[in-house]
């Protein structure tokens, strides 16, 4: 991995944490009750979640079906978890790179084509967890509790003046041939993507709004096991707003940037400090180590471990 690009993945989590630590130690201390009631909400926290992995496999799997790509279900299963595994270990969310690896040897298409698999989830996230957002913000909760700002001309001063920069940064790469060569390296890894977009596309998107919701559902039955009042419309807004704040260059893991947005959003819907903390620390336990021990123990058990993953980069690193 690039080493600049490196450096600023560990600034932006260096900053996160301390604004989440600094926040952390001017509350109370977090109490996380330990009665039957609590370990059956986190119980039933981590099953939701299971159920989330399993539709989100399934959605890769007939990702790969549509464009053409024989593979083996199971594969598309076990992998799921271990790309969370490796999102939650590895810089630069190498969790994807790992998928497209394991994955290579055991079907009959290209790393482009399978890579494009993975754009094709992508998009369908944005598209679901945008409007989830949207909806959230302005149908379901009051806009003045969630958004940065209340101020309506500010927020369209600095939009305008964004699109401004914008515009003049796509006319300097154009003068540079930059949208060419973006093109054509991109043009294999849209098989995925142009398949999205047809009536079956929007079946897709329909299970992605249920993946979304079940993810939601997470969030929500985790705030119960403190009971933490945030109702299923703030779980939805905390879904949506910690997954655009965790795509942030970021360590491995989304550590800071993932904590610092929960904790912000849950301050944002009005939840105290003591019992927000607590919830950062619920939910990122939810999250983050049930899947990553799971991704780990089929890595080794069904994958070949390390060993073989240094050794296939090695190979594609000898070829290129």
């Amino acid at each position: 991995m690039n080493r600049r690009f490196a450096l600023i993945q560990a600034l932006v989590s260096l900053v996160a944490l301390a604004a989440v630590v600094l926040w952390a130690s001017k509350q109370e201390s977090p109490h996380i009750p330990a009665d039957a009631n609590t370990l059956v909400w986190l119980i039933a926290a981590v099953g939701l979640y299971v159920v989330a992995t399993l539709v989100r496999a399934e959605r890769w799997h007939q990702i790969l079906a549509h464009t053409g790509v024989q593979t083996n279900r199971t594969d598309c299963y076990a992998l799921t978890t271990v790309g969370y595994m490796g999102n939650n270990v590895l810089p630069a969310r190498a969790g994807e790179a790992l998928r497209v690896m394991l994955l290579s040897p055991r079907c009959d298409a290209s790393k482009r084509t399978l890579i494009s698999s993975i754009v094709a989830e992508r998009v369908l996230d944005v598209i679901a967890l945008l409007a989830i957002f949207v909806v959230t913000v302005y149908a379901v909760l009051e806009t003045a509790q969630v958004l940065p700002t209340n101020r309506p001309v500010l927020v369209t001063a600095i939009g305008i003046l964004l699109l401004l920069a914008a515009a003049v940064a796509i006319w300097v790469l154009r003068k540079h041939h930059f949208f060419e060569r973006v093109r054509d390296w991109l043009r294999p890894l849209a098989d995925s993507p142009r398949a999205v977009v047809s009536r079956w596309g929007l079946v897709l998107l329909a299970v992605t709004f249920v993946l979304w919701a079940i993810e939601g559902s997470v969030y929500w039955t985790v705030a119960q096991a403190i009971d933490m009042n945030i109702g299923v419309g703030g779980a939805l807004y905390l879904v949506a707003l910690t997954n655009f704040v965790a795509a942030l260059p970021a360590a491995p893991g989304s550590i800071g940037t993932f904590d610092a947005a929960v904790a912000w959003g849950t301050h944002r819907l009005g939840v105290a400090g003591s019992v927000g903390l607590s919830y950062v620390i619920l939910i990122r336990f939810v999250l983050y180590v049930p899947i990553t021990l799971v991704g780990l123990v089929v890595l080794v058990t069904r994958y070949g471990g390390w060993s073989r993953l240094r050794s296939a980069t090695r190979l594609e690193a000898s070829r290129a």
